[in-house]
C-alpha cells in the first residue's frame, strides 16, 4: 500500500480498560490510516476484541483517547453524541451472524439504512441487492436466515455492515463459528473488500489469511502491543518471544 499522508481514521493513545480487577487493556497505543488494513493476533484472553469493541463504543474504557474519524470517545462512556456518529461510520462483523430471523435476507440488510440514515424503501433495496451480489449471495435475498448456511449468513452480515456505508470495518473473528468448509467464502469476501480499499481491523486466527491482506499485523499478549509490523517482517522473523512463542503454536496447525 503506498503511504498516506491522510490522518489517521483511528487513533488510541494510553487506552486502559478494566474488567472489576481484571487490567484487560494496557496503555494501547495505536494509530490505523484510511484504507490500512491492520490485523490483531494473540492468544485467547489477550484483549483482541475488547480493543476493538472499544473502537466503537461497545465497551468502555477508563483511561485514555479514542478518536474516530475526529470523533472523541471519553473514558467511561462520557461521549454519546461523538458515540452515535461513530456507530453510523464503523460497521462491525462479530463471531456470531446476529441477523434477525424473522426478516429476509433483503431486509436484514436494508433496514439499518432506512431506520437509522432514513434512505427510501427503493433506494435502500437497490443498495442492498448491489451489496449482496457483491458478496456473492444475490440469489438469497427473498430466503430466510435459517434457511442458509453459516458461511451464508456471515456474509448476509458483511452486506448489513457494508449498507450503512461505513468508513471504517471492524471484525472480530468472523470465521472462528463457521464450519471449515464455510470459512473460505467468508474470508474471500473479506479479500475483495482489502481490494477496493475499504479500511479494516481484523481480530483473526487465520494466519495464512492475516499475511496474505493486511499491511499490519499486531501481536497482543496481556492487554499490551507487544510488536506490530508488515506481515512478512512478523510472520518470518518475529522480534519478540512471546511473539515467537505463539507463532510457533499457531503455525504448526
Amino acid at each position: 500500500m503506498t503511504e498516506s499522508v491522510s490522518n489517521p481514521i483511528v487513533r488510541m493513545a494510553k487506552v486502559n480498560k478494566h474488567f472489576g480487577s481484571l487490567h484487560v487493556l494496557k496503555d494501547i497505543d495505536l494509530q490505523v490510516k484510511p484504507g490500512e488494513v491492520v490485523v490483531v493476533i494473540g492468544a485467547s484472553g489477550s484483549g483482541k476484541s475488547t480493543l476493538i469493541r472499544c473502537i466503537n463504543g461497545l465497551e468502555e474504557f477508563q483511561e485514555g483517547h479514542i478518536e474516530v474519524d475526529g470523533n472523541e470517545l471519553l473514558p467511561d462512556g462520557r461521549s454519546s453524541k461523538a458515540l452515535q456518529r461513530i456507530r453510523t461510520e464503523v460497521g462491525m462483523v462479530f463471531q456470531q451472524f446476529n441477523l434477525f430471523p424473522h426478516l429476509s435476507v433483503l431486509d436484514n440488510v436494508t433496514l439499518a439504512p432506512m431506520k437509522v440514515r432514513g434512505w427510501n424503501r427503493a433506494d435502500a433495496v437497490k443498495t442492498g441487492e448491489r451489496l449482496l451480489d457483491r458478496v456473492g449471495i444475490s440469489d438469497q435475498a427473498i430466503k430466510y436466515p435459517s434457511q442458509l448456511s453459516g458461511g451464508q449468513q456471515q456474509r448476509v452480515a458483511l452486506a448489513r455492515a457494508l449498507a450503512m456505508e461505513p468508513r471504517l470495518m471492524l471484525f472480530d473473528e468472523p470465521t472462528s463459528a463457521l464450519d471449515p468448509e464455510m470459512i473460505g467464502e467468508v474470508l474471500d469476501a473479506m479479500r475483495e473488500l482489502a481490494r477496493e480499499g475499504m479500511t479494516m481491523i481484523i481480530v483473526t486466527h487465520e494466519m495464512g489469511f492475516a499475511r496474505e491482506v493486511a499491511d499490519r499485523v499486531i501481536f497482543i499478549h496481556q492487554g499490551q502491543i507487544l510488536e506490530e509490523a508488515p506481515p512478512a517482517d512478523l510472520f518470518d522473523n518475529p522480534r519478540h518471544e512471546r511473539t515467537q512463542s505463539f507463532l510457533s503454536r499457531v503455525l504448526k496447525h
